[in-house]
């Protein structure tokens, strides 16, 4: 790796630190602002659906297969079906779309 590859490292190490650091040493009462407190709760949240979307419309060769699924995952969570039917029926809905993609 060249000497670049190895700045990157660095700064990547630093950042990481700063953003975990940062918060220990900076804030050492309790949060008490109201808004506050509801954005840091939906952080994690926001965080995973900002990586999984990507991927859910992108996992696939056939981009409406994974569409459907997320629309179909997301109309079963609603009604408050269970994870594991939630995941079969999105693992079905992209079968049967990619299926139905190929024969067109």
């Amino acid at each position: 790796m060249g000497s670049m590859g190895w700045g990157y490292v660095v700064v990547m190490a630093g950042v990481t630190f700063a953003t975990r650091a940062l918060p220990a040493t900076l804030i050492r009462s309790k949060v008490t602002n109201r808004f506050l407190r509801s954005f840091l709760y939906y952080v994690p949240y926001v965080t995973l659906a900002v990586m999984t979307f990507p991927a859910i419309l992108g996992a696939t060769g056939v981009p409406a297969a994974g569409a459907v699924a997320l629309l179909v995952g997301i109309a079963l969570a609603w009604r408050g079906a269970g994870l594991f039917a939630v995941s079969g029926a999105c693992c079905a809905s992209v079968l049967a779309v990619t299926l139905l993609a190929q024969a067109l």
